[in-house]
């Protein structure tokens, strides 16, 4: 992986310019809404959106219609994605027929998807702003052209991106983080738009990184979430992923978090950091993707079956409760139902907490869309159902296990479902829901689990006198 450029302070202090310049003006937007579709990075990109939003002088608005900016952060691992995406962008084209002052932007991947904004432009005028994942930190530039040059902006780079440093930031809540430790990927998997659209590995330094999680630890953080494409291949000014952990887990943050990580960079460094790490928590998703040894070949995953179960089998000699959770792909061009049955007993035997498991979707200009693929969808259905079941059945079993014990529950919110509790995790990931109020948000609580279902666990608080 090489060095890449960090975007210099002189560019950063230009774009805070410009956010000098939008909050001046009086006919700008003065609420924003902020949709973000897809993975944490995006989330964690939303939140440096709704930073830089917020010192142009505008302020959220919950209601989407209600907004006078509204800003699609996009997705496009897989097609229904995309077609989500563009959908509701096409809705607010009736929207703006009756609010002509509102800003429309679209930004993400799937914007930088090839020909894609060159599309865009052509077929939808009234998106006002089109940017890609490499030029987020211009979003205060591209929002004052429009304001001035009264015309659509479509602004994507073609190539690969650099380090920003500096961005502002409005976070979701103080207590739980996310932290980008590194952007873009270089294992160009088949199947996968990822390196084409968020680009070429480039590492954060450590230094940064570090500086980062200790702010955030003064401000409250009870939990951060390293975030990249593949944490493990973390090389920043030369250190290693696990080189990294160590140094986070020096500053006492309660928790530690990772995602996501590919197999072929488990390290045995990292591996040992479950069993030395205090506040690592003993959480891992590690997507496998298909049992199958000629299905990995194909979607040059570089690994096999063997080394992925021999990594399991070593991570719990080394922390016996951690929680696996994984990826799964039915259906990839050329799975024949003898290789299915192979990633349905390799989930038997790694036995996972949980699985997303999806129906291969084909993604112009990768590897992939162009294998024949003969499968009918009808059999790919029918495939992913039987291993959705499988795995349903094995999540029950990993969350009925958890029955009587007593666990340490960051409350992250109101329940949703069910009227007077809230709910939190469990060091090993799960969803644990028990009678409390809002006043617990951001705290720590012990908690009795005293029911599985079959996503989550109800408990009870349990109340130490002092």
């Amino acid at each position: 992986m090489k060095d890449r450029p960090i975007v210099s302070m002189e560019e950063m202090e230009r774009q805070r310019e410009y956010m000098r310049l939008v909050r001046a003006m009086g006919h700008r937007p003065h609420s924003y809404h902020i949709v973000s579709m897809g993975c944490q990075m995006n989330e964690r990109d939303s939140e440096s959106i709704a930073g830089m939003l917020s010192e142009m002088g505008m302020v959220a608005q919950p209601v989407r219609e209600q907004a006078d900016l509204i800003l699609y952060n996009t997705c496009c691992v897989r097609e229904n994605a995309e077609n989500k995406a563009l959908g509701n962008v096409i809705w607010l084209k009736e929207l703006k027929k009756t609010r002509p002052e509102l800003m429309i932007c679209v930004g993400g991947c799937m914007t930088q998807e090839k020909d894609m904004a060159a599309m865009m432009k052509a077929r939808y005028p009234f998106i006002d702003l089109v940017y890609g994942t490499h030029n987020l930190y211009k979003l205060p530039e591209y929002v004052y052209r429009v304001l001035t040059e009264r015309r659509p902006v479509v602004e994507v780079m073609d190539i690969d991106g650099e380090v920003v440093e500096g961005m502002p930031e409005l976070r979701r809540n103080h207590f739980n983080a996310f932290v980008n430790i590194m952007y873009g990927c270089d294992n160009f998997c088949t199947y996968c738009i990822v390196p084409y659209v968020r680009g070429r590995e480039r590492s954060r330094e450590p230094g940064a990184v570090v500086e980062e999680c200790k702010r955030l630890r003064d401000e409250g953080a009870q939990e951060i979430m390293l975030l990249g494409q593949n944490v493990n291949s973390y090389r920043g000014g030369g250190a290693a992923f696990a080189d990294l952990l160590y140094q986070v887990d020096r500053l006492g943050i309660p928790r530690i978090r990772f995602m996501t990580s590919h197999p072929k960079d488990l390290s045995d460094e990292l591996i040992a950091a479950f069993g030395e790490l205090e506040h690592l928590m003993p959480q891992l998703h590690l997507p496998v993707q298909s049992g199958s040894n000629e299905v990995l070949k194909r979607m040059n995953r570089r690994y096999t079956r063997e080394h992925y179960l021999d990594l399991v089998k070593r991570l719990r000699a080394v922390k016996p409760e951690i929680g696996l959770t994984s990826d799964i792909i039915v259906g990839f061009p050329g799975e024949t139902l003898e290789q299915f049955e192979e990633t349905m007993s390799l989930v038997e035997a790694v036995r996972f907490d949980a699985a997303y498991t999806f129906i291969y979707s084909p993604r112009k200009g990768t590897r992939a869309a162009e294998y024949p693929d003969d499968t009918p969808y009808e059999v790919k259905s029918e495939r992913i159902q039987r291993l959705i079941d499988l795995q349903q059945a094995i999540s029950l079993e990993a969350l009925t296990a958890q029955v009587g014990r007593r666990e340490r529950v960051l409350v992250e919110a109101v329940s949703t479902r069910d009227a007077g509790s809230v709910g939190g995790k469990t060091p090993r990931g799960h969803m644990v829901n028990f009678p409390g109020d809002a006043s617990l948000i951001g705290h720590f609580v012990d908690a009795e689990i005293t029911s599985a279902g079959r996503n989550t666990l109800r408990g009870r608080r349990i109340i130490t006198e002092a």
